[in-house]
């Protein structure tokens, strides 16, 4: 489990890129909400992490891959409402910047997707 927490951990690294390249594109540039923006980001990571995560993670060989998406999305939509929420804690009420709370966030919402993840879907 150590190992395969390790490799979730590094395909969340490159998930961080993607999530905030996406939040920031949609934030700044396009001018979103940036809740929507957040959310956004966070999807698109979460897609990308779910190909990374079958093939190397968890190696899963399970022919029902658009189920398994699907369990892996819902995991990650409880996810994102945690995400959302400890940003509306860090920035809106504590007022950290907005990237510094959403980096805290990703922390935070890595162990409930890996558990969740290696519990009830890989």
């Amino acid at each position: 489990m150590i190992e395969q927490f390790i490799k979730f951990c590094l395909v969340g690294g490159s998930g961080v890129f993607v999530d905030f390249g996406i939040t920031y594109l949609c934030k700044e540039w396009l001018r979103l909400n940036k809740y929507l923006a957040n959310s956004l980001g966070f999807l698109c990571a979460a897609t990308t992490n779910y190909i990374l995560n079958r093939l190397w993670t968890f190696g899963s060989s399970d022919p029902h891959v658009a189920a398994q998406y699907l369990r892996f999305l819902g995991i990650s939509l409880v996810g994102l409402a945690i995400n959302n929420l400890t940003i509306y804690v860090l920035h809106d009420r504590f007022r950290l910047n907005f990237y510094l709370a959403k980096l805290f966030a990703i922390g935070v919402v890595t162990f409930w997707n890996f558990f969740m993840n290696y519990f009830f879907n890989f």
